[in-house]
């Protein structure tokens, strides 16, 4: 159709006619559904043929609270489990005059149409009623059973017939399933009741635990046939999606049941024969996981499981024959043919992660006994130190014995072996997207490039398997001089042997990334070696110096590697100047000295090191903070002798003001200005002197002349920046002392002090001297004539001082305006001072 307007004018009119119409629709559709609400007549409906997305028939706005199929879920459900209840009331309690014969009729009867109503229901539709009926027909099959029982087999063995039962009843309810494959309830009831048979029969029989295992573990195996075999899986599939998954968990349950059995009859095993049937139990075990995991590819918990079995099978036999730490010696040697076969080939993928995972998890825990082992002997030998230079013998200690060294080289060995061998571990298969095909592209949306899988973490990375190799290598090496009766010289000689050994494989350049590990433990290994002999050096002078000497010198080299990483060179830096320190206080030992007296020899080993200075290179950080340390804790040792503690301080002072020569470390001159004031009071408080003045005037006098200096390079820097500390020292100390003081003299200087500081302050037009020097001399002057004021206020009559507040708040009151502006501009007037 034609129209005089433009084709875009035109549709922007439509657009706003439309919108106009759509906010009238919604107004109206409000207020109907507000009268409908409210005040609708009785008996009113709908027009017919009234409808629209927005006016449906009355409530359409309300979503319902509950849907139909959860609503007829839950009815079937509360009518399912009231049936239930009244049928286990009839049965095992009575009803009316009927016995348990005709009882067992009634329920026979009603299982008979109970088990056939469902056809018809699945016949017409209704499933959900179906499955309920089931159910009620299967519960009412179990109580048959009992009613079966009560009748005619009362005197049998009642374990027995519920054995018998359950097995019957499973395939009884398998085979309703395969009739009526839509229903979902009888398959998982008859995974359910296929767990029972066998261990009730076994208890029946009053078969041992050994032989309860075993029944677990044949049920655990039938359980993973139903889910291993196509067919099996495939109908349980059918009749329940959860069902064919869900008979992991009772056979993961039968499994662990069955391993538990075997580790407890194991471990109560008193001689090999006696372990046999208990080993044999653990193989099996063994056996089914490794098989469940070779079938299934996602079941590598299987596998560990397995493996942990295997483990118990080959160790328990031995451990009966075997004593102290040689039993854990013995399950590690039989986990350490699972890190073998982890690395094998040919092997499906989830049965050498598992295995692998077994191995490695017991090799860690007897590697941390072993460990905890040796360092409880090293330990022990360091209780030389509350007895240095004592010369104690080594073969007082009761060392690590050669289990926990064993198991130590064992476990370290296997490491090193599984991170030498790193590509025969299992890796993650990756698939590779499709390269694009020949020919033109088909028509429709384009392909979708397939998912590739994310890698998943090896068995034993390379990296930290290096790691642990040093580790327990270390740890071995280093405990294992300890307790045999050796002397203290051979002891000390391995340890610094295989610390310096640890040392050069932290400083050696790693030729790949999974090498770092390796070395950041090897220098942990080193750093805890180098403590710990030092230590032990402790027992005889000769070692001492021996022994730190060797540590300073080996540190020192390693702080200076320029292949070692950073933190390798730090800690060496650190080490270095710690072990300087242990040689002065060993030098002041060995000359008589108290310890209060070391403090000005250590404190040499603070001033080398800020001598050093650049020539340390990277690691002047660590060694600069290790040497402040060393003099913080110089400083303090004479703490209680203040002629000697002033004699520290002043030293302290020194080396700081040395340091703080050089740019980047201008802040030490505070650290140096606080050591030269404490050494000052120091030696005042040791003379005597108990004038506050002796101790703030020389504070005063160094800052204001700092201050002055700061004035004349920076003429915009406030007074409170450069006179304010210094005048603070003094007149607030001072004027706290003239408070107390009862003498003329001190009030007297400390005034003439303070009118000073403030006409100095106005003269030069500054801040912090007019304030300060004017609030000191106005305490001062009240305090001089507080005595008066109290002697003038007692004389006069009570009611002048009330009288006196109240003119002085009508005086300010009618001149407040005039009081504002002076105010204001005396806050102006100081605010134009600097």
């Amino acid at each position: 159709m034609d129209t005089p307007l433009p084709p875009a004018q035109e549709l922007a009119l439509i657009d706003r006619e439309l919108a106009q119409l759509d906010a009238r629709r919604g107004h109206l559709l409000a207020r109907r559904e507000w009268l409908l609400r409210s005040a609708a007549p009785a008996g009113w409906t709908a027009p017919a043929g009234w409808g629209g997305a927005g006016a449906a028939a009355p409530g359409a706005g309300r979503r319902p609270e509950a849907s139909a199929p959860s609503a007829q879920n839950v009815l079937l459900t509360l009518g399912a489990v009231l049936l239930a209840v009244a049928a286990l009331a009839f049965t095992l309690v009575s009803w009316g005059s009927l016995g348990i014969g005709g009882r067992a009729a009634v329920l026979a009867a009603v299982t008979a149409g109970a088990l056939a109503a469902p056809a018809l229901l699945v016949r017409r539709g209704l499933r959900s009623t179906a499955e309920s009926v089931a159910a009620v027909g299967l519960l009412l099959t179990v109580l048959d059973a009992y009613a079966l029982y009560a009748v005619a087999l009362a005197g049998a063995d009642g374990t027995a017939y519920a054995a018998g039962a359950a097995a019957v009843l499973a395939a009884l309810w398998a085979a309703y399933g395969a009739v009526l494959p839509r229903l979902a309830v009888p398959a998982p009831a008859a995974v359910l009741a296929v767990q029972l048979p066998l261990p009730l029969a076994v208890l029946a029989a009053e078969g041992g635990p050994v032989a309860f295992g075993w029944a677990l573990l044949a049920t655990a195996a039938l359980d993973g046939a139903l889910a291993a075999v196509p067919a099996c899986a495939g109908w349980l599939r059918a009749r329940a999606a959860w069902t064919a998954a869900g008979v992991w968990v009772p056979a993961g349950l039968l499994g662990a049941g069955a391993l538990l059995a075997a580790a407890v009859r194991l471990a109560a095993a008193a001689g090999a024969g006696a372990a046999a049937g208990p080993a044999l139990l653990a193989a099996g075990c063994a056996v089914l996981g490794v098989a469940v995991a070779w079938r299934f590819p996602s079941a590598a918990v299987a596998a560990s499981a397995g493996g942990l079995a295997a483990v118990a099978a080959l160790a328990g036999p031995v451990l009966p024959a075997v004593s102290g730490g040689w039993a854990a010696v013995a399950v590690l040697a039989a986990a350490l043919p699972l890190l073998g076969t982890a690395a094998a080939g040919g092997v499906p993928r989830a049965v050498r992660r598992g295995l692998g995972a077994a191995g490695a998890a017991v090799a860690a825990l007897v590697a941390l006994w072993a460990l905890a082992v040796a360092g409880g002997a090293v330990a022990g030998r360091l209780s030389v130190v509350r007895e240095a230079w004592e010369s104690t013998a080594p073969a007082d200690v009761h060392g690590p014995g050669a289990a926990a060294v064993a198991a130590l080289l064992l476990a370290g060995g296997a490491a090193w072996w599984a991170g030498r061998v790193p590509s025969r571990w299992p890796a993650p298969r990756r698939r590779r997207p499709a390269g694009p095909a020949a020919g033109p592209a088909p028509a429709g949306p384009p392909p979708v490039a397939p998912r590739v899988a994310s890698p998943a973490p090896a068995a034993a990375g390379p990296g930290a398997a290096g790691a642990a190799a040093v580790v327990c290598g270390w740890a071995a090496l280093f405990a294992a001089p300890l307790g045999y009766g050796l002397p203290v010289g051979v002891v000390l000689g391995v340890q610094l042997a295989v610390t310096a050994a640890a040392a050069l494989l932290a400083v050696r350049p790693a030729a790949a990334a999974a090498q770092h590990p390796a070395r950041a433990a090897a220098a942990l290994c080193a750093a805890a070696g180098a403590v710990a002999v030092s230590l032990a050096a402790l027992d005889g002078r000769t070692a001492t110096f021996a022994v730190l000497g060797a540590v300073g010198a080996g540190a020192a080299a390693v702080a200076a590697r320029r292949t070692a990483a950073a933190a390798v060179r730090s800690g060496g830096a650190v080490l270095a100047v710690a072990a300087a320190a242990g040689l002065v206080a060993a030098t002041c030992a060995l000359a008589g000295l108290s310890a209060p007296r070391w403090s000005l020899p250590l404190l040499a080993v603070p001033a080398a090191v800020a001598a050093a200075g650049p020539r340390t290179g990277r690691v002047r950080v660590p060694a600069e903070a290790a040497a402040a340390v060393v003099g913080a804790a110089a400083v303090l040792l004479p703490a209680g002798r203040p002629a000697l503690w002033s004699a520290a301080c002043a030293l302290a002072g020194v080396v700081c003001a040395g340091a703080a020569v050089r740019p980047e470390r201008r802040r030490l001159g505070w650290a140096a200005a606080v050591f030269g004031v404490a050494a000052a009071w120091l030696r005042l408080w040791e003379s005597g002197v108990t004038a506050v003045e002796a101790y703030t005037l020389p504070v005063t006098a160094a800052a204001l002349a700092v201050g002055f200096v700061r004035r004349r390079r920076d003429p915009l820097a406030s007074s409170w920046t450069a006179y304010g500390p210094g005048l603070a020292a003094t007149l607030l100390p001072s004027l706290a002392a003239a408070w107390g003081d009862e003498h003329w003299l001190r009030p007297l200087l400390l005034g003439a002090g303070a009118l000073a500081v403030t006409l100095a302050g106005a003269r030069r037009r500054l801040q912090a001297p007019l304030l300060l020097g004017g609030a000191c001399l106005a305490a001062v002057a009240v305090h001089e004539l507080a005595p008066y004021v109290v002697q003038v206020a007692g004389l006069l009559p009570r009611w002048v001082l009330p009288a006196l507040a109240g003119l002085l708040l009508l005086a300010v009151g009618a001149t407040y305006e005039k009081r504002l502006r002076d105010a204001r501009r005396l806050r102006e007037a100081l605010g134009r001072l600097r």
